[in-house]
């Protein structure tokens, strides 16, 4: 106890300015309004933390999401180390992905229906959850872990909340003024995060289900029914061998396996050439190669025919040693005008190609049944191909299409041609 008649010099309590966490709040707004990806968000909110004395020295942020591959993505910043900004994770319903989460502390926030939890880490009674031990070790002082959960109304799939920790190596840890401000900005960095992720779940959603140019389109605002331009194109339409026997035969749980496992093959071999898949119709594929040279475009189609025949060998391979059905795939190649874009009811649009041409490559493909070939192309794609291309090629003859006026001539390719 002092003296009489000494004064005691007190530490002076750190108050933020109110005016710069406003700053911060206004921030988040404008870069939420704007588009700001997450990573970045995240980022300069941190920056902006510590420059006003909040001493966060790591934070993360995660948020579910919906796409086919993996569940959500993470989110994180540290102010001294450097890694990856972005995670993504897969399922969390089972497995080591699974006890992982349930050995987090937002497994238990929303198992207990808490919207936080502060955990002092410099202390030996630690709780059990994963990632607390490592960051004591990393000389962190003091944890909070956020839940802001959305309403029923508010959820898009399984993304039902923002989830978020922030931890510090300051040596007091966070104050009680520290928490009061993080708790206050909090919120408005969840409705930017989530946001940006709904800006990512569309465009994903776009591309998933139209194709990434058909995609790109739509997203781009070209939703007005009748909304279609001219364009050249060389129409790939292809569909399985066999496929109604196959579905007939084996148990009703194989068959989406069983196309999931050739629609892989058929994508991906259309979509690394410069392939643009539009449409899946059945065990059926629609898709389109465009490019400034029609050469171009023609020679794209072949280099994925080729792809795709080099995986399908591996794939029945793989598949017969496993016990399961295979198969082949038809394919009819065309080049012509078509109308690409909207066509549709007011209600229900679909973003395709029309025309006479679209028609004659269906009618050219399921052709290859009755004359024992698995790749069909037209003469008009033969004459726009390179020179070098069409020495492979060979006419089958003149063949009538169901729908065309005039009989066409029809050429394969030549397997024997080294």
């Amino acid at each position: 106890m002092a003296a009489a008649g000494q004064c005691v010099q007190l530490q002076p309590m750190v108050i933020m300015d109110k005016s710069r966490i406003t700053d911060i709040l206004l921030w988040l707004c404008d870069q939420g309004l704007t588009g700001l990806k997450e990573p970045e968000l995240l980022a300069g909110f941190c920056e902006k933390c510590t420059e006003i004395g909040l001493p966060v020295a790591r934070a993360m942020v995660l948020i579910d999401t919906l796409h086919p591959e993996f569940e959500g993505r993470v989110f994180r910043w540290d102010k001294v180390e450097e890694f990856n900004p972005i995670v993504e994770y897969g399922s969390s319903s089972e497995g080591e992905a699974q006890r992982n989460w349930q050995d987090s502390v937002f497994y238990h926030l929303l198992e207990v229906g808490a919207d936080e939890m502060r955990i002092p880490l410099a202390t030996d009674d630690l709780p059990p959850f994963n990632m607390i031990p490592a960051l004591k070790e990393q000389g962190h002082v003091d944890f909070i872990a956020m839940v802001h959960r959305f309403t029923e109304r508010g959820r898009v799939g399984e993304m039902d909340c923002v989830y978020s920790s922030w931890s510090t190596r300051s040596q007091d840890g966070f104050s009680d003024s520290d928490l009061a401000v993080l708790r206050l900005l909090m919120p408005t960095l969840a409705l930017a995060i989530k946001s940006a992720s709904c800006v990512r779940i569309i465009e994903t959603l776009a591309e998933v289900y139209l194709g990434q140019d058909a995609g790109e389109q739509v997203i781009g605002g070209r939703i007005a029914r009748g909304a279609a331009e001219r364009i050249e194109a060389v129409i790939w339409f292809s569909d399985l061998y066999n496929y109604t026997s196959i579905a007939e035969r084996a148990r009703p749980e194989d068959i989406i396996p069983f196309l999931n496992d050739y629609a892989e093959t058929v994508i991906t071999a259309i979509e690394e050439c410069g392939g643009s898949v539009l449409k899946l119709i059945g065990d059926g594929v629609l898709a389109i190669f465009t490019a400034e040279q029609r050469e171009l475009a023609c020679a794209a189609a072949l280099d994925a025919e080729k792809l795709l025949r080099q995986r399908l060998v591996e794939q029945n391979r793989q598949r017969e040693m496993e016990g399961g059905p295979v198969t082949d795939v038809y394919l009819g190649l065309h080049i012509g005008e078509v109308f690409y874009g909207n066509i549709g009811s007011r209600s229900r649009l679909d973003f395709t190609v029309v025309g006479p041409a679209v028609n004659e490559a269906t009618r050219i493909s399921a052709l290859c049944r009755s004359v024992d070939r698995t790749l069909i192309l037209s003469s008009e794609f033969v004459g726009a191909c390179p020179q070098d291309r069409q020495r492979d090629l060979v006419s089958l003859g003149r063949f009538a299409l169901k729908g065309v006026s005039r009989a066409k001539e029809l050429f394969t390719l030549d397997r024997e041609r080294p």
